[in-house]
Parts: structure tokens; C-alpha cells; sequence
């Protein structure tokens, strides 16, 4: 049984193996990269049990994609392997203030996904399920499978918006809002409201999503916001961290809010969850969170306001302004 199952594309992703304008790059890194198997991995490393679905092709960036998920700890036995479609790629010109990214993923195996999956999964032994917006943009079929997921009864749901404009139309905003209104649990950027739905701060994101139970709006480096129903908003601000590449933090935040809250944490905890999975990323230039040291990650949960203002994360470690590094 699986406590967690995140289903969505995953990809081979190359990363430049040094410095220099991308077109004299020879030697670049092969790593892998996709929003939902990022969570799983993260969730994973935070020992929660969890389970990865998608599609990859039968060729080699296929069998490295899963058998990296796989080395993270992760359950990858419902993932398909199609005979005829590719597994997906992406370049990625990275640099600590953002990352260009150029996809290689028309129909790949895992744009062919659909809702007759759902019956394949077992459910029943299920918890949780986590679902974003980029998956949902890949194809009709796709989108057929988020809503089937999110419709699902027996579960409980997450849904992170994971804006990527390039990926919709013009229905992207209605779509996004109406996956998120499905869901038990919506994540969404402040930023991605704004450029959504042209709202900003999480009580216009609220009034916007006023059907899941809880909204998590993330407002950057500023922190992050729970709105539950029947409870006042809580808000817990962000470590301060010395960024490397900022890409997968936020897959990193929702796996560290998604242990929290199944680990019945107050919200407050489960933000500070959030930001310190978060910081793993940030830390490096690997889409996949590197978790931070237990024994920081256990005072820092509990820290009062002061010391948690006080950290600062970096890839040499956690710095308390006390105690130095650790």
C-alpha cells in the first residue's frame, strides 16, 4: 500500500556539464525531470510511502527514468511502457535566477495516457492522490485522466496548477481553475493567479477557488499561505536560501506540505515543511530535491519565529546565525 500516488509525465532532462553560451556546450548531464515524480521523490526521502504512474517509451531514456524514480525510494510498478511512442526530453539552460527549458515531448508515451487507467491503479489502497496542470495540458486524453482522478471517490486529492503557458490555449485559465475547484487540496503560485486570473494575494486566490478545502498559495520568497475551510489563514514565511536554480522547489514544497498534513501537523508546521523541502531544491541543480540534514530539519520545524528568520539555507549547509554551520 502506498500512502501517496502522483501520476504525470516524467522526462530525460540535459543539463549543460559547463559554462558558456548553451550553443558551445559540448558535454551536458543527463538527469531526469518531471513535476509529479519530483513530489514522489521528495516524498519519498521524507519516508513517506509512495507510488509514481506514467508512461515512458521501450528505449533507454525510458528505463534511466524509471529506474532514477526507482532508486529515490519510490513504488514505479503501475508505470506502463509503450512499444511505439518515445519517452520526452528537455533541455535546460540553467541559472540560479530561472531556467530556459526547451521540450522535446510531442507524442511521447506519456501524452497517450488516459482515463482508462484509473481502473489499472488498484485504488483501494490508496490514500492520496497528487495530480498538477501540466499533465492535464498534454493532450485531451490526459486532461480525460486528471478529471477522472480528481473525481475519483475514496480519496483524497491534491492539485498543484503548475502554470506553463506555452502548454494551453486560450481555455488554460478555465481549465486550471475548474482542476483546482476539483480537488481537495489546490496549490497555486501568487504569481500564477495573477497571471491566471488576474488576482493576487490568497484572499482573492480564495475567493477564486472557494470549492477545495484547502488552498496553499505560495507567494515566492516572501512564504506561503494556508486558507482552510473554517479556519483563519495561516502564514509562515520562507527560509532565506542562496539559491542555486530555482526549478522543482516548488514540487519540493508541495511533497514537504503534503508530509506534514498526512502526518496530521498543524498548518503552520506543514508550511515550514513546505519551505524547508523547498530550500533542498534551490540548493541544487538537480530538479529533485536534496533533503536537508534530519537533525536541521527537526529543530527548524519547531524553531521560534526568531530562529527561523535567523536560518540560512545554502549548499554548504544550514546556518542558524548562532551556531554556524551545520
Amino acid at each position: 500500500m502506498v500512502a501517496v500516488l502522483c501520476v504525470g509525465e516524467t522526462m530525460a532532462v540535459f543539463t549543460p556539464a559547463e559554462t558558456g553560451p548553451p550553443e558551445q556546450v559540448r558535454a551536458w548531464t543527463r538527469g531526469v525531470g518531471g513535476a509529479e515524480s519530483n513530489v514522489a521523490c521528495a516524498l519519498a526521502a521524507l519516508g513517506v510511502p509512495v507510488g509514481w504512474v506514467s508512461a515512458v517509451g521501450d528505449d533507454p531514456f525510458g528505463r534511466a527514468v524509471v529506474a532514477s524514480v526507482a532508486q529515490a525510494g519510490v513504488d514505479v510498478s503501475r508505470v506502463l511502457v509503450d512499444p511505439t511512442r518515445p519517452t520526452g526530453l528537455y533541455v535546460k539552460e540553467a541559472s540560479r535566477t530561472g531556467s530556459a527549458v526547451r521540450y522535446y515531448r510531442a507524442g511521447s508515451a506519456a501524452s497517450a495516457l488516459g482515463p482508462d487507467l484509473v481502473d489499472r491503479l488498484d485504488l483501494g489502497v490508496v490514500s492520496h492522490v497528487h495530480l498538477t496542470g501540466i499533465t492535464a495540458a498534454l493532450s485531451p486524453s490526459c486532461l480525460a485522466l486528471v478529471r477522472a482522478l480528481l473525481d475519483h471517490p475514496g480519496i483524497t486529492t491534491s492539485f498543484d496548477v503548475n502554470w506553463r503557458p506555452a502548454l494551453w490555449g486560450p481555455s488554460g485559465p478555465e481549465v486550471l481553475r475548474s482542476l483546482a475547484a476539483r480537488a481537495d487540496i489546490a496549490l497555486v503560485g501568487d504569481d500564477e493567479a495573477e497571471a491566471l486570473w488576474g488576482v493576487s494575494g490568497p484572499a482573492a486566490v480564495r475567493e477564486v477557488l472557494p470549492e477545495p478545502g484547502t488552498v496553499v498559495v505560495k507567494q515566492g520568497a516572501a512564504g506561503a499561505t494556508v486558507l482552510a475551510a473554517g479556519s483563519a489563514p495561516v502564514f509562515e514565511p520562507a527560509l532565506a536560501v542562496d539559491v542555486v536554480e530555482p526549478v522543482g522547489a516548488g514540487d519540493a514544497f508541495a511533497a514537504g506540505f503534503l508530509a506534514g498534513l498526512l502526518a496530521d501537523h498543524p498548518p503552520a508546521r506543514c508550511l515550514r515543511s513546505g519551505h524547508l523541502a523547498a530550500a533542498g531544491a534551490l540548493c541544487t541543480m538537480s530538479d529533485v530535491a536534496v533533503p536537508l540534514p534530519p537533525a536541521d530539519v527537526a529543530r527548524l520545524l519547531v524553531a521560534d519565529p526568531a530562529a527561523w528568520a535567523a536560518a540560512r539555507i545554502s549548499a554548504a549547509g544550514v546556518r542558524d546565525g548562532v551556531a554556524g554551520v551545520r
